[in-house]
């Protein structure tokens, strides 16, 4: 295991280093000259320098050790670093060469060429590094085991990878075969190592391997979170311990917000970042005209928006798992700081009192002691989406309002239909009013010939369903049932929101 080298070439008289991290590249003297020269990345125009500092790389302690059957060779081109850090500071046998179109060398600074790798890694999500990283570490056991030469396997032949695939195909599961192949290409183009595969076996392989997972690596399925599943865990805590008290906060407002747990969570304590996650200072309060309430929190970077970040907002409910209680209890049995997780909790370290981030594993940890401790099965951290999901569509909101409300960018979350036959059922019934089917679940757009309930045709049809999954939404909290028969409130609410 080696230390990364000066201008990312071997060096043989380096010495060993077990403790790669991204800051030696960073830190790394600059070869280039002390003024700024055609070429380097300090060079200004117009008054104007280029080579904004990058993110600086977080503290992620020490690597943990290898599996035992799955432990690489030792080699200074692969030190032993945080799987994070592994697309980096792995390196290929051959460093990558700057070339114009005509093929002669480009005059490329070691700093510069440092600072395309790192950019580089910066395409990619964190979940999808650590994924990525274990395909990687797969495809050079399996390397390894076979004594492939170094320079065969960057580039890798389109061949060695169709081997490759095949011998780990009934191993793990489809998908995950599918992201260590993509693994390994995007440490090809981190690195400018060319990459060619044979695209049509390739994909029979991938489809093959979907078929011959093991049953082992077949994910179980993930129950949804109820209101009544949380209000038995929430009997079972006490809301004046600062866990408790976050933890059931950080459950009503992933819950009601539709949001992703890791979203009101860090991985691990070292991991939180005002700039990553959630703080005090991103909650605010939003309301419309009608005088109607939400808490709208913003979170500075996820999945799908890693720059710009998403809002994510709920509004008061009903019972023990109203949201806007929990939180404030937490709020005043914690006081985390302004620009501190929002879910910190307070913890005794010695003779200290700390604010201490909430991670998913001490979330998931509590959550299952409580649901034990209710003789209730414990659920996995996903589930809490699926259950907002299909508890707002069991309210009645329309398709695409719940759709907006999870920040889904495609259909995707229409598997929970396919898999929870109560959300359909109430369309299915022969004596069920059309016209309410027609409210609750219209195209995306339709125009309409004529007009109706006094609006235009080209009006929008999500925007009928809208309205009508709010007054499905009111009835259901004001305790009605829907039927055949409409209801005296939901024929109050229709004629109060303009339906007459």
């Amino acid at each position: 295991m080696g230390a990364l080298l000066s201008s990312l070439n071997l060096d043989p008289d380096a010495q060993i280093d077990t403790s790669g991290s991204l800051e030696s590249l960073r830190e790394r003297p600059s070869s280039s000259p002390s003024s700024p020269q055609p070429g380097s990345n300090t060079s200004s125009v117009a008054g104007r320098q280029w080579g904004a500092p990058l993110p600086a790389a977080p503290h992620r302690g020490a690597p943990r050790p290898y599996r035992s059957n799955l432990t690489p060779y030792l080699s200074l081109l692969r030190p032993h670093c945080n799987a994070l850090d592994r697309l980096v500071l792995w390196q290929p046998s051959q460093k990558r060469s700057f070339r114009d179109m005509s093929g002669r060398p480009i005059n490329v600074t070691d700093e510069e060429a440092t600072r395309l790798l790192l950019v580089l890694s910066h395409s990619l999500a964190e979940s999808t590094l650590q994924s990525y990283a274990t395909g990687l570490l797969v495809f050079h056991v399996f390397c390894d085991t076979r004594t492939t030469p170094e320079d065969q396997r960057a580039p890798a032949s389109p061949d060695l990878i169709s081997i490759w695939l095949s011998t780990i195909a009934g191993s793990y599961s489809g998908a995950a075969v599918k992201n260590y192949l993509y693994g390994v290409r995007a440490w090809h183009i981190i690195h400018g190592v060319d990459w060619h595969i044979k695209k049509p076996e390739l994909d029979a392989l991938v489809r093959a391997a979907e078929k011959l997972q093991p049953s082992s690596s077949k994910r179980k399925k993930r129950e949804p979170y109820t209101i009544a599943f949380m209000e038995a865990v929430i009997a079972k805590m006490d809301a004046t311990l600062p866990l408790d008290a976050a933890v059931i906060a950080c459950l009503t407002t992933s819950f009601y917000s539709a949001a992703r747990l890791g979203e009101f969570t860090v991985p691990r304590l070292e991991d939180f970042h005002p700039s990553k996650y959630v703080k005090v200072s991103d909650m605010r309060h939003a309301r419309d005209r009608n005088g109607f309430e939400t808490t709208v929190f913003h979170i500075p970077r996820t999945k799908a928006e890693p720059v710009n970040g998403e809002d994510v907002y709920w509004a008061r409910q009903t019972g023990t798992t109203d949201p806007e209680s929990t939180l404030r209890n937490h709020l005043h049995v914690n006081a985390p700081p302004n620009d501190g997780h929002l879910f910190a909790y307070q913890h005794r370290r010695g003779t200290k009192v700390i604010s201490r981030p909430l991670t998913k594993p001490a979330f998931l940890a509590r959550i299952a002691a409580a649901a034990k401790a209710a003789d209730l099965q414990p659920l996995q951290g996903h589930g809490i989406r699926i259950g907002s999901t299909l508890e707002y569509l069991l309210r009645g909101l329309a398709f695409e309002v719940v759709k907006t409300l999870g920040r889904w960018k495609s259909d995707a979350f229409l598997v929970y239909l396919r898999k929870h036959a109560e959300i359909m059922a109430p369309y299915m019934q022969a004596d069920l009013h059309q016209e309410f089917i027609a409210y609750t679940m219209p195209p995306v757009r339709c125009e309409y010939t004529s007009f109706w309930f006094g609006y235009p045709r080209s009006l929008d049809a999500s925007l009928y369903s809208y309205i009508l999954g709010i007054a499905a939404d009111r009835v259901y909290l004001a305790g009605s049932r829907w039927g055949p028969k409409a209801s005296p409130a939901f024929t109050h609410t229709l004629t109060t929101l303009g339906f007459s």
